[in-house]
């Protein structure tokens, strides 16, 4: 059954390239927003937190700072409304999943960036 689920993903959904990016990668995600009859393009930059699931269920959550607000956002990675996404940084952490960052403020929530 699996086998068959995976055949399906394949051959009817359609793939879009998008950079590879992991969890501490800075990003910025462009996607359209419907207001009625209007379309237009809005932006999201933040941190990567985690990237989970498989195939088409794959999914990325990003987090932001809105002010003194966190704001967290998670993009389906077959999303339609997804234009492009930009990384704008490689960060270098240890997890896959850095919910830990959620806790930090100022010096200490700064993330080193990967030299390449």
């Amino acid at each position: 059954m699996e086998s068959l689920i995976k055949f399906v993903q394949d051959e009817f959904v359609t793939k879009k390239d998008f950079p590879e990016f992991s969890a501490g990668d800075t990003i910025t995600v462009f996607y359209e927003i419907r207001e009625g009859e209007k379309v237009r393009t809005q932006f999201f930059r933040g941190v990567v937190i985690q990237r989970r699931g498989s195939g088409t269920a794959e999914t990325f959550t990003i987090r932001k700072m809105s002010g003194t607000v966190g704001v967290e956002r998670i993009f389906p990675v077959n999303l339609p409304a997804l234009q492009k996404i930009e990384v704008n940084k490689r960060g270098k952490v240890r997890r896959a999943r850095i919910f830990y960052f959620r806790g930090l403020t100022g010096k200490k929530a700064r993330i080193k960036e990967e030299r390449r």
